[in-house]
């Protein structure tokens, strides 16, 4: 491996974002295209990260000068970009009011999260803040927050006091009408803090609505030692994902201040709803559908599963016959076209995206992935048999063991409450109890086929389940 570290080539930005959550996925799409569209059209759109918890990617982009190696995998072949627009990285648990200067700097225009559903501790099946979630309460009573509400509500009241104009949230997480959801989140937390932030908020700060799309899986130290090798320089932190990227983005922001996206790609539109549901039922839907179905058939990675006839065929099935038929399309988009070009992606045999990692935290994706998509085809009196096995499949998945015993580690916030559900006399029924995951007005409905589908997994296993419903 290089001795040589990573360094910047490039003069440093001033920061104009900054981005809670600089994981992966982010570094890999919202801070390639920034980069982009100050290369493009200038402006100073430089990037602050922010970890809330760890210190880890801090410590590993700190002596490469906020820099990184993004490799895309393309079936054909790869290539080696260095990103520069992340300037410097903070860590939010060891220094909570440095963070909330940063936001409050009038240089600062746009905050980006990528935080993953939990990180907006809300109820997922409603989108309303959670007062019971622990950061939520902590927050509540001290003025220095740890959650991402938190810092969005005491940055805004810091700017507030200050007479300076709020800054645009944009959230870039798999949320439906993600706008919406963290608006009202920070709008609830503000009005139990000082009703008149909340009144301020309301009226000056804007919200956008995003839907990202691109497959980033999950670096390796093997891929580490790849990219170093590729690049004669050491990258404590490079990122891998796929050729395609997509991103859609509601053309709302305080002042109209923002990068000139646009011109890098970035479809700016009035409303991002229809595209959000899209892709989060035709891609999250169908990802996390062979996230659990995948590994209780035994395969590691989504391109394992499209090479098992089986699986490629449930998910084929599960676009045609289930899900499109639920979907309005965006203007100009063919959804059987959109799908085929999400089964070439799923199958690149470069991108190694393992459905464990999909699986972690079905309790806050299913809502948004699944549930939706069942709830319309139950209004319209259309079978769902796929979806119903996949969320059976999630069930099976959460109490601990696959279909052979072996042990599963689930990773999920609520991890302790679905194994004891799981693995009750009535694991069914006790799971459709979970009101933070299933709605009361929706679980009824889903009884009666949820419980032949966990049963056909339970006696046939994953893979003759699946060809019953074909």
């Amino acid at each position: 491996m290089p001795a040589d570290r990573l360094t910047r080539t490039a003069p440093a930005v001033p920061v104009g974002i900054v981005h809670l959550g600089l994981g992966a996925f982010f570094r890999a799409h919202g801070a390639i295209y920034i980069q982009e569209a100050m290369a493009r059209s200038g402006g100073d759109w430089g990037i602050l990260g922010v970890s809330l918890q760890s210190p880890t990617m801090r410590d590993q982009l700190a002596p490469q000068g906020g820099t990184y190696l993004a490799l895309e995998l393309g079936p054909e072949g790869e290539t080696l970009r260095h990103v520069q627009s992340v300037q410097s990285v903070l860590v939010a648990r060891e220094n909570p009011a440095a963070v909330l200067e940063a936001m409050a700097d009038p240089a600062v225009r746009i905050v980006s999260l990528t935080v993953t559903e939990k990180g907006y501790c809300h109820a997922p099946s409603t989108g309303d803040l959670n007062l019971d979630h622990p950061d939520i309460v902590h927050d509540l009573a001290h003025p220095l927050p740890v959650s991402a509400p938190g810092f969005l509500v005491r940055a805004l009241a810091l700017r507030h006091a200050r007479g300076l104009a709020p800054f645009s949230v944009m959230t870039c997480d798999n949320l439906p009408n993600n706008g919406r959801v963290v608006r009202g989140v920070v709008l609830d937390l503000a009005r139990r803090i000082d009703p008149a932030l909340a009144d301020w908020i309301a009226a000056k700060a804007r919200f956008p609505a995003t839907m990202v799309d691109r497959i980033v899986p999950a670096t390796k130290p093997e891929d580490i030692a790849r990219v170093a090798a590729l690049a004669g320089a050491m990258d404590a932190a490079p990122v891998l994902h796929e050729p395609f990227r997509q991103w859609v983005v509601e053309d709302d922001f305080v002042g109209d201040q923002r990068p000139d996206l646009g011109a890098v790609g970035v479809q700016m539109v009035a409303d991002v709803t229809e595209y959000e549901h899209m892709k989060l039922r035709m891609l999250n839907g169908t990802h996390s559908s062979l996230a659990y179905l995948g590994y209780l058939s035994g395969h590691e990675t989504i391109a394992d599963c499209m090479a098992d006839p089986v699986l490629d065929r449930f998910v084929q099935s599960l676009w045609s016959r289930e899900i499109i038929p639920a979907l309005t399309p965006p203007a100009g988009v063919r959804l059987q076209d959109y799908a085929a070009a999400l089964h070439a992606r799923y199958a690149n045999p470069a991108i190694r995206h393992r459905t464990w990692q999909i699986a972690m935290d079905g309790s806050q994706k299913l809502p948004q992935r699944i549930l939706g998509t069942l709830r319309t085809n139950l209004a319209a009196h259309r079978p769902c048999p796929g979806l119903m096995l996949a969320v059976a499949a999630w069930m099976v998945y959460v109490r601990g063991t696959d279909l052979t015993g072996a042990a599963i580690e689930v990773k999920d916030p609520m991890a302790a409450d679905l194994r004891a559900a799981a693995t009750s006399a009535d694991p069914v029924g006790a799971l459709l109890a979970l009101r933070a995951v299933f709605p009361a007005d929706l679980a009824p409905h889903l009884d009666a086929p949820l419980r032949a589908a966990h049963a056909a997994l339970i006696q046939a296993g994953a893979k003759a389940a699946m060809e019953s419903v074909l």
